[in-house]
């Protein structure tokens, strides 16, 4: 028997099951749609997204305004500063910006957010759809002491809040269109390990030159 998805439930409205009608792709996705009041179940998040999300050093959340305007932003910061503190939630400290605290103020009216991770070299995208509360470092300092070690230093920078979200979907997708690209850190290894293997190369070429030179050398005295 087919089981309603969340990530269905939520994001296959009923404007969307009509173009998949007239595409015929409702053959695929009907299966997932909303069954009357049964919308699924929420995801948990597996091994594999975990460690992309945790590996991830940027992504974007969109929030919705009052007024029904999405808006999106983008969200920065060392490998590891989001965390998956469980299967079904994920945090992160919300750095000091501009001040113009729109995602703030759009939390404040709903709660419900969609997250954008995309890695480069695997061409894998993770669309997550959720809940998130705002919680100010006054409330929750050890939550805030915790998102800020990333497991590999722990990013000093002013942080008055933090948000945690509760997992309601996701979904990964075709990786179609996405190109490669590699990041300053994994450019400047390979770059690394490249120029170390050329420099071993080149003592070899000279250490073999320099025999060459010298058997020349002893066959013009003979």
């Amino acid at each position: 028997m087919n089981r309603p998805s969340r990530y269905g439930s939520i994001a296959f409205s009923a404007p969307v099951a009509e173009r998949q009608k007239a595409a015929g792709s409702i053959h695929s996705y009907g299966r997932f749609h909303r069954q009357g009041n049964d919308i699924g179940q929420p995801d948990r998040l597996d091994s594999r997204i975990a460690s992309l999300i945790t590996g991830a050093d940027s992504f974007f959340i969109a929030t919705v305004t009052p007024t029904g305007w999405p808006y999106l932003q983008h969200r920065g910061g060392p490998s590891g500063f989001v965390q998956v503190l469980d299967p079904a939630t994920i945090g992160f400290a919300e750095y000091s910006g501009n001040q113009q605290y729109i995602t703030i103020g759009n939390l404040d009216a709903d709660d419900k957010v969609a997250l954008f991770f995309i890695d480069y070299p695997t061409r894998t995208r993770v669309k997550v759809y959720g809940r998130a509360r705002v919680i100010e470092h006054c409330d929750d300092p050890q939550l805030l002491k915790r998102l800020l070690n990333t497991g590999h230093s722990e990013v000093r920078t002013a942080c008055p809040r933090a948000i945690v979200i509760a997992v309601e979907a996701f979904d990964i997708n075709c990786r179609r269109n996405i190109p490669v690209k590699y990041g300053a850190d994994s450019v400047n290894e390979r770059v690394r390990l490249a120029r170390h293997d050329l420099l071993e190369e080149n003592a070899d070429l000279r250490t073999r030159i320099a025999k060459l030179e010298q058997q020349l050398a002893g066959d013009d005295t003979g």
